[in-house]
């Protein structure tokens, strides 16, 4: 789209407009080294850096540490530590204003139960409930994105309970939230956390004790779609790779495995570190802003993340090359050599060594990443093609495998007929056998919720059919997931009844 193209564009918003311009300003700049084959690949659609623009200047994700913006204030923004709920949630609203990302808009809020938890007692919950409201309303309508995401858990608190009360009431799609889902988390935190997902589509579960290994024991955050980060970092940029496309560049099973694939992975790599370069030695983030200075983050806890999409598609073209109709998610021989080829990227990512990264340990994460709107064709991560899912059983069993090789995301979406909110138990059941068997995530929605999960990020349908009648809307979200719709079949997903 060129700039008069922006300026005269009668479907989005101000804020909108003025972030097109500046990409569109950005993407003038031809400031990075690339090897020819990434350029083939980039033109070709094969390897996709996912709109971060030719000169990233910012990281592409920050998890800033809230807790010691709580506990001490921020001398830059002169906040001082709040002393209740209302210099709270206002000293947070203050601080998100500040925190960048690729939307420009922040894409982790912090663990907002814990924030928010010693300012709530029993005396005043009712002040607290609505001081909690105004807040995620006032989250919802500034950071109109809803790759901003929130995290609770996985211990009940009080704010946590007021936060799932509000969210059920609100039924907005920003922020974002995921459940810390572990053994400290009560029954009643996880019912709760359910009967909110079958009403507006959060939150996800994540499974805190396979975050907590993946990142040493470090404080790990949920952010974007389902990105898992360590806190007080994130990540640099995310550039994937289009498998389904990418395995039409073989001949053969033998020579994806052994060449194609290996090569994409090493010039992807190469890739990730040259963004990472400009990051660290041209662009000045890391010298001049007041979240570096005053130790809210620290370069040493940020990496950089390897995408990856389309593996059923690649998986099915690379059986039909060996004459095999079998087809990921229904065969065994299709699943083995799906995770095959994880196991080959797993392998290659940590043998790689960033030299921009200040400890040898620190590792690019393999990220199953969700697709964007203008994907026609190619499933998202290591997800089955939308109208082929199997039973939910059968699909947790056919998912798990996968998992463990995601430090930074992987997961499936369910829709559940409505029938399931007299008995939320049942989804607990489920959850807690997919973890058992080695889940990391599971997101879920109600099939008569207006607000859905896209891929990982929520958007309205009503808002959609604002879109299709011509109509601007507040969130530049929503016109990703009219994309999604349209593209991806992502509101056909299979519906499971009881």
């Amino acid at each position: 789209m060129s700039i008069l193209d922006i300026i005269k564009d009668t479907n989005i918003t101000f804020e909108q407009r003025v972030l097109g311009l500046a990409r569109a300003a950005e993407n003038t700049l031809d400031v990075l080294e690339m090897t020819d084959y990434v350029k083939e690949y980039r033109e070709a659609g094969i390897i996709c850096d996912l709109f971060e623009g030719n000169a990233p200047y910012r990281p592409r994700y920050i998890l800033p540490d809230y807790d010691k913006f709580m506990k001490g204030g921020c001398e830059f923004l002169n906040i001082t530590s709040p002393t209740d709920i209302w210099e709270a949630t206002n000293n947070l609203l203050m601080f998100y204003k500040h925190v960048p990302s690729i939307t420009t808009m922040p894409v982790y809020l912090g663990n907002i139960d814990y924030l928010l938890e010693k300012f709530v007692t029993d005396e005043n919950e009712g002040e607290c409930y609505r001081a909690i409201k105004l807040f995620l309303k006032h989250i919802d309508t500034t950071i109109t994105d809803s790759f901003c995401h929130a995290n609770i858990g996985p211990r009940e608190t009080k704010a946590g309970m007021l936060i799932l009360k509000a969210m059920r009431e609100l039924e907005l799609p920003t922020p974002n939230l995921t459940l810390k889902y572990s053994e400290e988390t009560t029954n009643k935190l996880a019912i709760e956390s359910i009967n909110t997902a079958l009403v507006t589509a959060k939150p996800s579960f994540a499974k805190d004790s396979m975050y907590r290994e993946d990142f040493g024991g470090n404080e790990y955050g949920i952010v974007s779609c389902y990105n898992g980060l360590e806190v007080g970092g994130g990540a640099h940029t995310l550039v994937r790779v289009r498998l389904g496309r990418l395995a039409e560049k073989a001949s053969n099973k033998a020579d994806f495995m052994e060449n194609v694939l290996p090569k994409v992975a090493h010039e992807m790599l190469g890739y990730i570190d040259e963004r990472i370069r400009f990051i660290l030695e041209e662009s000045v983030f890391f010298q001049v802003n007041f979240l570096v200075a005053e130790g809210f983050i620290k370069k040493e806890k940020f990496t950089g993340l390897f995408g990856m999409v389309g593996l059923a598609e690649c998986v099915n073209h690379l059986m039909e090359l060996e004459g095999n109709t079998g087809r990921f998610g229904s065969n065994d021989l299709a699943n083995e050599l799906g995770e095959d080829i994880v196991k080959v990227l797993t392998k290659i990512i940590k043998a790689h060594r960033c030299k921009y990264f200040e400890s040898e340990d620190k590792k690019h994460l393999l990220h199953s990443q969700v697709g964007i709107e203008t994907d026609a064709g190619e499933s998202p991560g290591c997800r089955i093609p939308i109208g082929e899912e199997p039973e939910i059983f059968d699909l947790i069993v056919q998912a798990a495998p996968f998992h463990k090789y995601f430090a930074s995301g992987l997961g499936d979406i369910y829709s559940f007929d409505e029938t399931y909110k007299k008995n939320p138990q049942a989804i607990l059941d489920i959850i807690n056998g997919g973890f058992n068997m080695g889940l990391r995530f599971f997101s879920m929605y109600g099939s008569d919720c207006d607000v859905v999960r896209v891929t990982g990020y929520l958007v309205k349908r009503s808002e959609m059919k604002k879109l299709d009648e011509g109509k601007v809307v507040l969130r530049d979200t929503t016109i990703l997931g009219k994309g999604a719709r349209d593209n991806g079949r992502v509101l056909q997903r299979k519906l499971r009844k009881k």
